[in-house]
């Protein structure tokens, strides 16, 4: 991940983006899978500035989520079926806003649409990485167990996607 492909920046970074009124900043906030799950807390907001708004949560994953996830990094990749490898000090993961729901009451962020096993095997970054596009398309691809979604590069409507619809918030950001 290079400074040349930035492709998006934290909320803070830039001076000209805020939360809009009357939606809900969840930074700092848990995140539970679709089993109930803790598996960390939002960190940051992240914007694509083509897009002019937040497509993604990026979370500090839970610890023992990052212990799972490293133990199933033992067992070989079988049947075309591919695994990242997360290196130590790699704790950060991306959820596209669209696979998000907020709890305005509990302060809580949730996803039905991801389970804590598809977490734990989720590439993770360091905190203050530059997250590329191939980042992106690769997180979503597994997130969605679809490795046909290609697009080659991120001004395409990538972020037309169903999981960039924040519709399903009770409140958008």
């Amino acid at each position: 991940m290079t400074e040349t492909n930035k492709n998006l920046f934290n909320l803070d970074e830039l001076s000209d983006y805020k939360v809009a009124e009357n939606y809900s900043d969840v930074r700092g906030w848990d995140v539970r899978d679709a089993n109930n799950r803790t598996i960390g807390k939002v960190d940051h907001l992240l914007v694509n500035k083509t897009a002019e708004r937040v497509v993604y949560l990026d979370v500090e994953v839970d610890t023992t989520l990052i212990e799972e996830g490293h133990n199933t990094y033992q067992d070989p990749a079988s049947g075309g079926v591919h695994e990242f490898l997360n290196k130590e000090g790699e704790s950060h993961l991306i959820i596209p806003i669209g696979m998000a729901m907020i709890d305005e009451e509990n302060k809580l962020v949730s996803t039905n649409q991801i389970d804590s096993s598809t977490f734990a095997k989720t590439k993770r970054f360091k905190k203050g990485d530059v997250i590329d596009f191939g980042y992106e398309l690769n997180v979503v691809r597994h997130y969605r167990g679809d490795n046909t979604i290609h697009h080659t590069d991120s001004d395409d409507g990538f972020y037309d996607r169903e999981e960039f619809n924040d519709s399903l918030y009770k409140k958008g950001l």
